[in-house]
């Protein structure tokens, strides 16, 4: 990455979003003190990560890989296993397990459970220590519609509680369900840090309905600013003639038109991916990516993603 900064908020969900190859894994391992940046410096909670990396990592769960599961063994046995040596003691585990809604089937083999569920077992690990930061590379990967929808509610869950969230996926309807803020990176730069209110809503385009379609169009477009005004599944979609939606509306209420509502036009988190990393390699069949991190960080270079 090419002078990256970026600062995660508590209790928020901060999605960070670009093409394969664009650096977002590189990125994570270089919060998480697996890699070294070439230059700058990584904050996190406060405290900088270093070559020795960091106190603050302690207070830090992250799920960059799915861990091997032992299918043979039940939830509190393999959390037991992958925890070995940490010091984990048994309230933790069953306190991780139901954290993630698994305290019920903690007795049986993990070889019975959804891949929802094993996801959510996997959620637990980086739960364990109770972190006050949560890293997630592509936490919903392989899962089925249900599974997904587990895994969502699961993270709202936790930052309902007041944990931060840094999360990198691939599933775009998930990171615009999901996230506060999101940060897309393209060809090793950050292209875009904004709310998900803000990236989406479509500058100066306002959905109107009415029923007097005809009336209303036919005064749009009678004005120089209303021209572009269209009919779209009911709705008629048009610019304002400053750009905020009290003027449009003081416009068409001196024409005698009173619509039952005027909002803001939402655009598909698609679309402005796809137009933000335009001409980056695979930008096209890449559905989503996400995460940045705590505290102020500049990571050096990072070719993968």
């Amino acid at each position: 990455m090419d002078s990256l900064s970026l600062e995660m908020r508590p209790g928020e969900i901060l999605g960070f979003l670009g093409p394969n190859g664009a650096g977002k894994t590189t990125t994570i391992r270089m919060v998480l003190g697996l890699i070294r940046p070439t230059s700058g410096t990584i904050e996190v909670l406060g405290e900088r990560v270093g070559p020795n990396h960091a106190p603050s990592l302690r207070r830090v769960g992250a799920l960059v890989e799915t861990p091997a599961l032992y299918l043979f063994m039940s939830a509190t046995d393999n959390l037991s296993a992958l925890t070995a040596g940490r010091g984990v003691s048994r309230q933790q585990i069953d306190r991780a397990l139901a954290t993630v809604g698994l305290s019920t089937r903690s007795r049986e083999k993990v070889g019975n459970y959804s891949l929802g569920m094993k996801q959510r077992l996997a959620l637990a690990v980086a739960l364990i220590c109770d972190p006050e930061l949560l890293i997630l590379d592509e936490p919903a990967n392989g899962l089925d519609p249900a599974g997904i929808a587990e895994v969502r509610g699961l993270l709202k869950g936790i930052s309902a509680e007041g944990r931060s969230i840094l999360m990198s996926s691939h599933v775009l309807a998930e990171v615009d369900q999901l996230c506060d803020r999101v940060a897309i990176v393209s060809k090793g730069r950050l292209v875009k840090l904004a709310s998900m209110t803000e990236l989406l809503a479509e500058a100066d385009t306002f959905l109107v309905q009415t029923d007097a379609t005809d009336r209303t169009l036919s005064a749009l477009k009678s004005c120089s600013w209303g021209k572009g005004a269209v009919l779209e599944d009911g709705l008629i979609v048009t610019p304002s003639p400053t750009g905020k939606g009290k003027d449009l509306i003081r416009f068409l209420a001196q024409a005698d038109l009173f619509p039952d509502s005027v909002t803001p036009r939402r655009q598909q988190l698609e679309e402005v991916f796809l137009r933000l990393t335009a001409g980056t390699e695979e930008a096209a069949t890449t559905q989503a990516a996400v995460p940045p991190s705590p505290g102020s960080r500049r990571p050096g270079d990072g070719k993968d993603d």
